[in-house]
């Protein structure tokens, strides 16, 4: 099973590029903090630098919403690239992401990093937000006393 769940935040704006096909693909690294005691009692913290890779909608989201310090959940899966430069063989261990899931309430900030006046527009807090969401369900409320329950 290959299955990855991290929480952290982004050491940098996402970038956001397209493959010849014209698909979106969005790199993105993130930090994973770490906190632990020691066996003398100490208080220890550790950072883990991971490299994300999204697609498609999910990677326009990313440049649309995230920038340097977002707090993001990640669902994904382990994939090792491999390559050839200069004669070198070359690999990374990196994280695709299915699913990602913004923690903040950033707003979508225009070219300059400036956060324009809220348009009514309303932001994701889910990339992929259509597919994961819940069906809508009505509140049906019974008007009568509690002797007419239903169980």
């Amino acid at each position: 099973m290959n299955r990855v769940f991290l929480a952290g935040n982004l050491t940098r704006d996402p970038e956001i590029r397209y493959s010849q096909a014209g698909k979106a693909v969005a790199d993105l690294n993130l930090a994973v903090n770490r906190r632990y005691k020691t066996a003398s009692g100490e208080l220890k913290e550790d950072t883990c630098f991971v490299n994300i890779v999204a697609w498609d909608r999910q990677a326009e989201l990313a440049g649309e919403y995230l920038r340097k310090g977002s707090a993001i959940l990640v669902e994904g899966s382990l994939r090792l690239d491999q390559w050839e430069s200069n004669g070198e063989k070359r690999s990374r261990l990196r994280v695709v992401a299915d699913r990602i899931q913004f923690l903040d309430r950033l707003k979508k900030t225009d070219a300059a990093g400036d956060v324009p006046e809220d348009r009514g527009q309303k932001e994701p807090s889910t990339a992929g937000a259509e597919a994961d969401a819940p069906p809508h369900e009505e509140k049906h409320e019974e008007k009568g006393d509690a002797d007419n329950l239903p169980f």
